[in-house]
């Protein structure tokens, strides 16, 4: 069945032009999609909150990110140190699309002593993790 929508074109047969055509939608279908993992929008860490209870503390974190549906969501963020130590993740269990900012908490959370900032990101289904890391002082 597909023989009879198959053309078969050897180089030294084509014409001139039908070639540069070729060879000009391979190379924009190539570098297309090369390009596509770096067109999705990261997730925006817009706010963090936090409130030290004791010895621990509760982190409250507002992401937007384009969420279409479960194909393409904001599914998680983290909290690292100044060396990029994971101090705590939250997954986020399903799409928001039409929440939008949407703020998840995080309780109990262990910083070290000492620590005076911490940095949050937020991660994509599709794309990952965000480059951008927002830097949140703890020695107010």
């Amino acid at each position: 069945m597909l023989r009879m929508f198959y053309k078969q074109v050897s180089l030294e047969t084509a014409d001139a032009g039908y070639v540069r055509t070729m060879r000009c939608v391979l190379t924009l279908l190539f570098f297309g999609f090369l390009a596509a993992p770096a067109s999705a929008h990261d997730p925006t860490v817009v706010d963090v909150k936090v409130e030290q209870v004791g010895m621990l503390w509760n982190i409250h974190v507002t992401v937007a990110h384009e969420d279409t549906g479960w194909d393409h969501f904001a599914d998680g963020w983290e909290v690292q140190d100044v060396n990029g130590t994971v101090l705590a993740y939250r997954k986020l269990m399903h799409p928001h699309v039409n929440e939008q900012p949407f703020t998840r908490s995080l309780s109990g959370v262990v910083i070290p002593d000492g620590t005076r900032e911490i940095f949050v990101r937020g991660h994509c289904n599709v794309g990952g993790w965000s480059t951008d890391l927002i830097k949140i002082d703890l020695s107010r």
